[in-house]
């Protein structure tokens, strides 16, 4: 094993948050107050009406894609949930609809816990450059996080130009009335622990595939049976795990820059946190982009997935399973002895080799890193997917010691079975600099995940959960303190 120190390099530059990108998010002030609202609206003449939609178009607008379209979606929420007649005047139900809206700066507050993988389209790119995707972790007003993304370039030295981000933001938006499979969602029906006739009967009653709306209607009318209090309990599970599965719709001429994934279901309506995301590349040779992410509703965390293997569409998927819980699974970018591999931290302590046959279904673990070192005591857990080497798997980790100071560490797995530990730091890769000390949680440096280009390996990381910096290091030389 190497003696020589490691050399590495913080580029820089920092990506920090801006409070100017903004979404339109929907507002709610409770139903009787909404009701007053519509009235006072409806009190206007026509010509106001239309004057002040004017004036809220042209002031909005220029920053809010899609604006008009928003707006009448959130009209027609506001007739759901107060149960009002339905306008046929097209200004006022878009002028409604703008009480109902608010602007919400989704990266105010922070910007960081970044996570890098090589990009899909890499045409125009210099010799020996690399274009790469990297999602973040942003906060915005009630800590409540969403994933963003940014584009750039690394050349062969391991300098970085990120490609600028605009004000133009567009929030990916679910397909309505998602289509679903039978067969694997019985199977997490199952998982929920929801069983007995009613289920049977509601399962049976579905053809495959079916709709949102198909299962919505079976459960409405199911309710209206004499069932009993556990049985309605397991229909709005059901209800429950269709809503918080679902797909986006993209648009091809949408770049990358400008598109936010905020929360959408129910399950991640307090944040969408820390996604790893991995270019998986399967034995067949088709491959496909996946993201790991952290679900929170306020009161519970779930382990969720975005999962694109076609462009014009991104699903969304919770996983299950015995070993499907804590936070920062990260998944392998290819299979492991044929199942999809992962490491995760199941019990919130220890790291786990994780086996799946499918992607979304976890039912095996084994345990292969305990804290070991001082700076790792109280908990360790990955910085991002392994990263496939000739020596080995490389696992970036993160460990937290004393005044719960987050370093970042770095194993070496065994390529053929990565369960087997055949190298460790035993001091931290990366510290907080003093400068990297002070933040929204102080004394943290932290990853989602990086790559290996040109005999790099570049870590782009969050510090002190408020921006994100990069580092490079040599893999040489890091493989070199790693293998024994």
């Amino acid at each position: 094993m190497s003696t020589e120190p490691l050399s590495i390099k913080r580029l820089p530059f920092r990506l920090t948050p801006d409070s100017r990108r903004t979404i339109t998010r929907f507002f709610w002030p409770g139903q009787q107050r909404a009701i007053r609202i519509v009235e006072r609206v409806k009190s206007l003449t026509n010509s106001e009406i239309a004057n002040l939609l004017e004036t809220i178009i042209r002031q909005f607008s220029d920053v809010n894609p899609g604006l008009e379209e928003i707006l009448l979606e959130h009209y027609e929420k506001v007739i759901q949930q107060t149960g009002l007649g339905f306008d046929r005047d097209l200004e006022i139900r878009m002028l409604i609809g703008a009480y109902f809206s608010m602007e919400y700066a989704f990266e105010s507050a922070a910007l960081f816990n970044p996570s890098m993988v090589p990009s899909l389209e890499q045409e125009g790119v210099a010799e020996g450059s690399l274009r790469f995707t990297m999602s973040l972790r942003a906060i915005g007003e009630g800590h409540i996080s969403s994933i963003t993304f940014r584009r750039g370039i690394v050349d062969g030295d391991g300098n970085i130009t990120i490609n600028p981000s605009s004000l133009f933001v567009r929030r990916l938006r679910r397909q309505e009335n998602r289509l679903f499979q039978k067969e694997p969602f019985a199977q997490k029906v199952g998982q929920l622990n929801c069983s007995g006739s009613t289920i049977d009967t509601l399962l049976d009653a579905l053809p495959d595939p079916f709709t949102h709306l198909q299962l919505q209607q079976k459960i409405e009318f199911m309710e209206h049976k004499d069932l009993s209090a556990r049985s309605r309990e397991h229909l709005d599970m059901i209800l429950w795990l269709a809503r918080a599965d679902y797909r986006i719709e993209l648009n091809a001429d949408v770049n990358v820059e400008d598109v936010v994934l905020f929360p959408i279901s129910e399950t991640e309506s307090q944040g969408m946190e820390d996604m790893r995301l991995v270019r998986f590349v399967d034995d067949d040779g088709s491959f496909a982009y996946y993201g790991t992410y952290t679900a929170f509703n306020g009161r519970q965390i779930l382990p969720q997935i975005m999962e694109i293997k076609q462009r014009n569409h991104v699903d969304i998927l919770t996983l299950h399973g015995k070993y499907a819980q804590n936070k920062g699974l990260a998944l392998f970018p290819k299979r492991i002895d044929g199942q999809y591999a992962a490491i995760g931290r199941v019990d919130g302590e220890n790291l786990f080799l994780m086996k799946a046959d499918r992607v979304d279904f976890w039912d095996q673990a084994e345990m292969i890193l305990q804290p070991k070192y001082r700076w790792e005591y109280v908990q360790i857990g990955n910085c991002g997917s392994p990263i496939e080497t000739d020596a080995g798997w490389l696992l970036l980790t993160h460990g937290v010691g004393p005044m719960r100071l987050y370093c970042m560490g770095a194993v070496l797995l065994d390529k053929d079975d990565p369960s087997k530990v055949i190298g460790e730091l035993e001091e931290p890769l990366l510290s907080p600099t003093d400068e990297e000390r002070s933040g929204y949680v102080p004394n943290v440096v932290y990853s989602c995940g990086g790559l290996i280009h040109n005999g790099n390996l570049v870590i782009p990381y969050g510090i002190s959960d408020a921006a994100t910096g990069f580092a490079v290091v040599a893999l040489e030389q890091l493989l070199g303190k790693l293998s024994r």
